[in-house]
């Protein structure tokens, strides 16, 4: 996607659609791009594809939602090759799946069928907008090609720190709250110790940004500050995530590799939504506290790092030890420093600060004009409860900004569960009384439903009434996205 020496390097391009037909007509659009493109690589199996993102260079990468299992489950993807533009594509299509895409990580999205004209637009459109990043980098090496140094930052799952000239420090949590002012200075107070932190909060709370914001004012800021989301990894690959593996270790590990606590070394590991790793990889997670000593799963060689542990759960930490699911000895390692974010409902000081932040952001990045609010939107804003935290405020502004043009955001631009306070008051809804309606009063012994099946009706209720929106039904279910990914997948398996 540049120069090195005189010389054009070709485009990566990756395709992942289990059709092997649709992946081959898809990677024809290789054809219409003004860059050179190298021969196509086509995947139609998951496990394959993310293998090779890990570890090889990707300039494009074009997904089926399909084939990966929904939206949900492209953040895996897009932290495995965070410079890649990344084209999602889906035969459903959707004005708020488009959203859900691109709040996964997508940077566009097709519905099928499309035109390879189209898509080609789409792609040309994201490689110019990257293009003056790619001036600005630092001179790539003989060594190393600049298609390589693109991508060097982070070559495997765990993804580095934000660009540089994104926010730092205490100015990644925007808000002067009474609440707020509170954390500030405690996350001042904690980043020069070595001990370990732990933040709490609901989904959306902003517990990452909290996390770098106290690896940016600790003196470890100048090494890499490493994040891996427990919950977006299967649970049988999160040790190989972690503590990294050797070649042989299992079927399909062909080469040696580091894992997030040896890419971590001298810098900060989070290990965001702890509460989903298995009791037997805590464990072992307990040993590397103590000791800072591990084994790459396969090997047998000890090995050593000095690496800060930052974790964070939105599950109650002292409930999960009562129920059995969380280490007590564990937690009494980690909880040394806590910090408790709270919802943005508690701190509504707050909220227009934000949506101004993130209209400023969002609309520099697609090239609108909007100045601010208007005052009505502003009264529905600030009046909504705001169930998905900072996260569902700042998508639903990112929303506003892609859909319309204009200098203020006016009430009609608000969606439809924010303008309309009649359709469902404060933002929530009475699942319990929309499941009534869905059953018979009477229900004989015989007929009981399954658990798996109850909780698979109350999930689809609430994402019928966010019109899909996982994470506000996450939210208003109080249960973590990745949870109702994983009960999809589940579902999935059951009807095979």
């Amino acid at each position: 996607m540049g120069s090195n020496e005189g010389k054009v390097l070709p485009v990566i391009v990756r395709v992942l659609d289990a059709s092997a037909s649709e992946a081959a007509r898809t990677s024809a659009v290789c054809a219409k791009l003004p860059a050179a493109c190298s021969e196509p690589i086509l995947y139609t199996e998951s496990a394959a594809c993310l293998q090779d993102l890990a570890d090889k260079t990707t300039d494009i990468l074009i997904v089926d939602l399909e084939t990966i299992g929904g939206d949900e489950a492209l953040e895996a993807y897009a932290v495995r090759c965070p410079k890649a533009v990344i084209l999602a594509v889906s035969a459903k299509g959707s004005v708020s799946r488009a959203v859900s895409a691109m709040r996964a990580g997508a940077h566009d999205f097709l519905t099928k069928p499309f035109s390879l004209d189209a898509l080609a637009s789409k792609i040309s459109f994201q490689l110019q907008q990257r293009r003056p990043s790619v001036k600005q980098a630092a001179a790539p090496t003989a060594e190393m090609p600049l298609a390589d140094n693109l991508h060097a930052a982070a070559p495997f799952t765990p993804r580095v720190a934000p660009e540089p000239e994104q926010p730092a420090g205490l100015g990644r949590l925007i808000g002067m709250s009474a609440s707020m002012r509170d954390i500030h200075d405690q996350i001042r107070r904690m980043a020069p110790s070595q001990a370990p932190v732990f933040i709490t909060g609901e989904s959306g709370t902003g517990k990452e940004l909290c996390a770098a914001a106290v690896h940016d004012l600790s003196h470890r800021r100048s090494a890499r500050f490493v994040t891996l989301n427990c919950a977006a990894i299967p649970r049988d690959l999160i040790e190989s995530e972690i503590f990294g593996y050797v070649r042989g270790a299992f079927t399909g590990a062909t080469d040696n590799r580091i894992g997030a606590a040896e890419q971590a070394d001298g810098g900060t590991l989070f290990l965001d939504e702890i509460g989903e790793m298995d009791l037997l990889l805590q464990s072992k997670l307990l040993r590397f506290l103590q000791t800072g000593m591990f084994q790459r799963l396969g090997d047998t060689e000890t090995r050593k790092v000095d690496a800060r542990i930052i974790c964070a759960t939105n599950r109650d930490p002292l409930a999960e030890i009562t129920a059995g699911r969380f280490r007590e000895d564990l937690y009494y390692r980690l909880h040394v420093l806590p910090v408790h974010l709270p919802p943005l409902r508690d701190r509504r000081d707050d909220i227009l600060p934000l949506a101004e932040a993130f209209l400023t952001r969002y609309s520099a990045e697609e090239r609108r004009k909007f100045r601010g609010f208007d005052a009505d939107a502003e009264t529905r804003i600030l009046s909504y409860s705001w169930p998905g935290n900072v996260r569902q405020l700042e998508n639903t502004i990112r929303q506003i900004v892609v859909m319309n043009d204009g200098a203020a955001v006016t009430h009609d631009m608000l969606p439809m569960i924010i303008r309309d306070a009649s359709a469902r008051p404060n933002g929530v809804i009475d699942l319990s009384r929309e499941r009534s309606r869905a059953q018979p009063e009477n229900r004989p012994f015989g007929a009981i439903e399954p658990l798996w099946a109850q909780e698979r009706r109350i999930i689809e209720d609430a994402l019928d009434a966010f019109n899909g929106n996982i994470a506000m039904a996450a939210a208003a279910l109080e249960i973590s996205p990745s949870t109702i990914y994983r009960k999809k997948q589940s579902w999935e398996a059951r009807c095979v």
